[in-house]
Parts: structure tokens; C-alpha cells; sequence
């Protein structure tokens, strides 16, 4: 089985013609989701998600990516698709242009040891949070607590997936926080 991709969650019905809103995991999404393009989905057994949704429309409404599917026409069908991811192959992703360097995929981040600069173990990743303005990393601590810290390369200097790991420069009592 090729290795698959994740372009974007699918969130919540948004008004009565079958539209969501999506978390995207691309940064192409005018590309991607452009009309007409079918998608795979990855949902939960027996949620009755079609394998594969065509782009009927997409639009960004209050910086809310919206979507809409030919097979769901209202927002029933809509509210049934929570949930379920837009995947595409890895083979059709291409080579990253150069400014795609410093662009990392969840897949690739999730299980990533944490450790700060001096190289001591702070935890691991679990999760990638796409963002509007920012991206944050979950990261669960040795102690089990989970936090989040924001994508950036002035707390996140340094990303080696070949050695398995990532550099975190904290700031004193970023985990710190209980709620």
C-alpha cells in the first residue's frame, strides 16, 4: 500500500448546502482543492464516508477554508463527515520547490524525540496543530504532561528526521503551566 498524505481534516457542517470547514495540512490548498478534484478520504469504519469526495466548490469565508462535495448535497450529509481526513498518495506530492525546504508533514514529525539544546530529553512529539497564523507542536513530556509549543524556528531551531529528533529552545516555564 503507497504511503498516504494528509491535505486537510474535515471539521464542521457550515450552512445548509453540504459545505465544511477544513484544517489544512497543505500549503497549497488553492491547488489541491481545486473544482473537480476527487480526494481519498480516511474515515472510521462504518460512517458511511464515501472512499473518495469530488471538489464541487471551495471558498475562504473569515479565514475559515470552506468545502464542498458533489456527493453531499446538504448539511446532514456534511455533519457526517467530521472527522474524516483528504489524503492524497505520497508519489503525487512532487519534489518540494526550494522554498518547501523548512516544510514538514505531521507524519514526519509525530515520534520525533524532543530534546533541548544541550541535547537532554525533553519528550516527543505527538501531534502537529495546524494554525491560522501559526503551526504548534504537541509535545508529551517524560512525566506524561502534554503541552504545546508554536512551530517556529526561534523555539524549534533545529529539525533532523534522519537522526530521529528535534531541537527545542524553551523558555523557562513554557510547561510550566497547569489546565
Amino acid at each position: 500500500m503507497s504511503d498516504q498524505v494528509v491535505l486537510a481534516r474535515i471539521g464542521k457542517p457550515h450552512g445548509l448546502r453540504g459545505e465544511v470547514t477544513v484544517q489544512l495540512h497543505t500549503d497549497e490548498p488553492e491547488r489541491r482543492f481545486a473544482d473537480g478534484t476527487v480526494l481519498a478520504t480516511e474515515a472510521g469504519e462504518g460512517t458511511g464516508v464515501p472512499r473518495a469526495l469530488t471538489i464541487r466548490s471551495t471558498r475562504v469565508h473569515q479565514g475559515v477554508w470552506l468545502l464542498a462535495f458533489e456527493e453531499i448535497p446538504d448539511r446532514t450529509g456534511a455533519e457526517g463527515l467530521r472527522g474524516t481526513r483528504l489524503v492524497i498518495d505520497a508519489s503525487e506530492l512532487g519534489e518540494p520547490a526550494d522554498d518547501e525546504a523548512d516544510t514538514f508533514a505531521e507524519r514526519d514529525l509525530v515520534g520525533l524525540a524532543v530534546v533541548d539544546p544541550a541535547g537532554a530529553p525533553l519528550g516527543e512529539v505527538v501531534a502537529l496543530v495546524v494554525g491560522a497564523a501559526q503551526d504548534r507542536l504537541v509535545v508529551r513530556l517524560a512525566d506524561g504532561r502534554e503541552g504545546q509549543v508554536p512551530f517556529v524556528a526561534a523555539l524549534v531551531p533545529e529539525v533532523d528526521l534522519a537522526a530521529g529528533r528535534l531541537v527545542l529552545d524553551a523558555p523557562a516555564g513554557l510547561f510550566d503551566l497547569e489546565g
